[in-house]
């Protein structure tokens, strides 16, 4: 690897986009692989890969610092460690659907398939932030006539973010927030997800070691529904039986039915799926779909990319495995990408404790979803006006051949 433009340039706009991507918990992977591919000059088979050391970087730092945070409202870590184990492992099944998909799927159906989906979850999530936006509007004015003494400290209900006290300083009410690690970990349901993890990477790593469509090569695919269906009913049950809650829900994070269950195992195995065909994190539908829930925007963010990281950090691997990266751009990407999603989560979260409208995150999401879309959508157009230009096959490819 050698310094030059390229690498400069390439290191400016992966900055921002780790940055972006972190705060608004959906991995940047839609800025990335356009950087790669144009800027830097890599293939797509390569930028890909190398987008999800990225996402990774940004992913691991970003959880890192979520973990010594808490709910802004609630008695509880900023991570909602039940609602990733109901998500994950249906997320990860999804993904490796997705990725057989993928290899079924001509480009220009993606690309397709990329920009209806991000159109419709970016206007989503607009809707989203301009009612919290005047939800917090609304919360500043009925605040403004209360006296500030019987104010202080409280919280009102219904506000994603405890209203600042004019006379306290930001740096304070944010270190009020932080805690050691070690006291928001829940284990056992971390625990879980490293047996997940685990167990989709040893059959990863077995499959590629067969012949693609060979019989041991479905028996594999087939061996992850147990451990993700397995894990994710075992979360459910006690969710239904009332022995967990998703507390992030409120009021409904409790008294769980098997329909409501069922729709949030399914939402995960399509995230996964899209996640995998697009070459996308799951953070993409699940930030909107949690924001749609009523869950606050620090809060969906961090929990999408603690889930994201999984996916992320196991494809890398694979990766790696199949030596389909060089590794000293891996590393200096992989570094960039850590340093910015540190870089913009404490700004961010600086500027959303001094203006208390923690709607920045959703307008953020909203914002790097768009230039996504601008940039994997143009790339696509492009690809697929060259193909038809060269009158190629533009069906569905064979899986087995």
């Amino acid at each position: 690897m050698k310094l030059g433009w390229r690498i400069i340039v390439g290191t400016i706009v992966g900055f921002f986009g780790a940055a972006f991507g972190s705060v608004g918990g959906v991995g940047g992977g839609g800025i990335y692989v356009p950087m790669l591919t144009l800027i830097i000059g890599f293939d797509p088979k390569t930028s890909v890969p190398i987008s999800k050391c990225m996402i990774t970087g940004a992913a691991l730092s970003t959880v890192f610092y979520n973990l010594k945070r808490r709910h802004p409202t609630l008695d509880m870590p900023l991570i909602d460690y039940n609602l990733t184990l109901l998500m994950q492992p249906m997320l990860m099944l999804g993904i490796s659907i997705g990725v057989i998909l993928s290899e079924i799927f001509n480009d220009w159906m993606v690309t397709v398939l990329l920009i209806l989906f991000f159109i419709a979850m970016s206007t989503m999530s607009f809707c989203k932030g301009v009612q919290t936006w005047k939800q917090e509007t609304k919360l500043k004015k009925e605040v403004q006539k209360v006296d500030a003494d019987t104010r202080t400290g409280e919280v009102l209900e219904g506000n994603p973010l405890p209203v600042d006290d004019p006379g306290d300083k930001s740096t304070e009410k944010e270190m009020k927030m932080m805690v050691p690690i070690l006291e928001n970990v829940y284990w056992k349901e971390l625990g879980f997800l490293i047996f997940v993890w685990i167990a989709f990477l040893v059959i990863q790593i077995f499959k590629f070691k067969t012949a693609t469509c060979s019989t041991s090569y479905w028996v594999l695919s087939a061996a992850q529904i147990p451990v993700s269906v397995g894990v994710t009913m075992y979360e459910a049950i006690g969710l239904y039986k009332g022995k967990k809650v998703i507390a992030s829900l409120g009021e409904k994070g409790v008294n769980w039915k098997v329909y409501q269950l069922c729709f949030f195992a399914v939402v995960g195995v399509i995230a996964g799926t899209l996640g995998g065909l697009l070459g996308l994190g799951g953070g993409f539908i699940m930030g909107p779909l949690f924001l749609e829930l009523g869950i606050p925007p620090q809060v969906s963010t961090a929990t999408a990319t603690f889930a994201m990281f999984s996916s992320s950090s196991m494809s890398v691997v694979e990766y790696y495995l199949l030596e389909r990266f060089p590794v000293p751009y891996a590393l200096y990407f992989f570094a960039v990408a850590t340093l910015a999603a540190l870089v913009g989560q404490h700004v961010v979260g600086r500027i959303i404790a001094i203006l208390g409208r923690a709607s920045i995150i959703i307008f953020i999401l909203v914002f790097t979803m768009i230039i996504s879309t601008i940039l994997l959508g143009g790339i696509g157009i492009a690809n697929m006006a060259g193909k038809i230009e060269h009158k190629e096959y533009m069906g569905f490819e064979k899986l087995c051949h």
